[in-house]
């Protein structure tokens, strides 16, 4: 028999390499996709445009109001550059201001994410009538802050309230809350914290039913107490979701106005740069250009704080 020529076969088997196929222009954009486009326009230009008008436009125009001299309800106004900036920050209440900003937000968000995470820990037991508590524990957070307020105020009422009844009964005298500066700070954070807490806490006990069980039990298993096996498993899994309380918490507290404004309306120890920013536009002072410059400071401290912990915070958080 002879010898078989496979050149011919080997030759027809070999890959053709072909160029790829470019499309015209002109097919790329056809009925098709100009549809899709027009309803993603249709469906995102009055988000937009609401965005813009209302968001973007009142803090272009914040801006330019900072650079003013314009007392409240004025026909007329006069630019005074970066001046209301200057007084701010060489004023002798600039430093009380950014003081009791800073007390209330370490206090408040602090104090609702320890106390949150405590009472997660607690919820997350399987016994009976949890569900009914963390119903009660997260009502106060949707409440209303002017009701809530008003409630606590009552409560804190050193003649007639329920806590100098109780203190009474005791024997002892139930200190001034309201007039005394320090004392009015220290109500005023006790209530923002009673009422997020409950915040923190539920979204701290979805963090801790995401925990995998398997980890836990191989952590038992090695040994780890109850303690060793909450700081070096669960934390460390909970940090995406204390990073996420950390910013959300933060701009709340610095941003909180409703309760300081009903058990404190002078601001008797309680001036927060938002609440100074109220208390200088519509209070006595009437200084709208002043009030803007305020704001802007607290609008600068918020994206400061909020970019540095994206970009430093962010590197502790493990998400696997």
């Amino acid at each position: 028999m002879g010898r078989l020529d496979t050149s011919d076969a080997q030759t027809s088997r070999a890959p053709v390499h072909r160029p790829p196929l470019s499309i015209p222009k002109n097919r790329r954009w056809n009925r098709r996709t100009r549809r899709d486009a027009w309803v993603f326009a249709a469906f995102a230009a009055p988000n937009v445009l609401l965005i813009l008008l209302f968001t973007y436009r009142p803090l272009v125009t914040n801006f330019y109001y900072s650079t003013l001299d314009w007392t409240l309800g004025a026909a007329t106004a006069t630019n005074v550059g970066l001046g209301n900036y200057v007084e701010f920050f060489t004023s002798p209440d600039a430093s009380s201001v950014l003081g009791v900003t800073a007390i209330f937000t370490i206090t408040t968000v602090g104090g609702a994410m320890i106390l949150g995470l405590l009472v997660a820990l607690a919820l997350n037991q399987r016994l009976k009538g949890t569900t009914f508590a963390r119903a009660v524990v997260f009502a106060p957070y949707v409440l209303s802050g002017v009701g809530v307020g008003l409630v606590w105020l009552f409560i804190f009422d050193p003649t007639y309230g329920v806590l100098s009844w109780v203190l009474r009964t005791v024997g002892q005298a139930s200190p001034q809350w309201v007039n005394d500066p320090k004392l009015a700070l220290l109500m005023v954070i006790i209530v923002y914290v009673w009422k997020n807490l409950g915040y923190c806490a539920v979204v701290y006990l979805a963090g801790l039913q995401s925990v995998p069980a398997q980890l836990l039990e191989a952590a038992s298993l090695d040994g780890a107490s109850s303690l060793r096996r909450f700081t070096s498993v669960v934390l460390p899994l909970l940090s995406p979701t204390t990073f996420f309380l950390l910013i959300t918490s933060l701009l709340s507290s610095l941003q909180a106005f409703d309760i300081i404004r009903i058990m404190t309306p002078s601001g008797n120890g309680t001036s927060t740069l938002i609440f100074d920013s109220y208390l200088q536009a519509f209070g006595s002072y009437n200084r709208a250009g002043y009030s803007a410059a305020i704001s802007v400071v607290l609008f600068a401290g918020l994206l400061v704080m909020t970019a540095v912990q994206l970009r430093f915070v962010e590197r502790k958080v493990h998400y696997s």
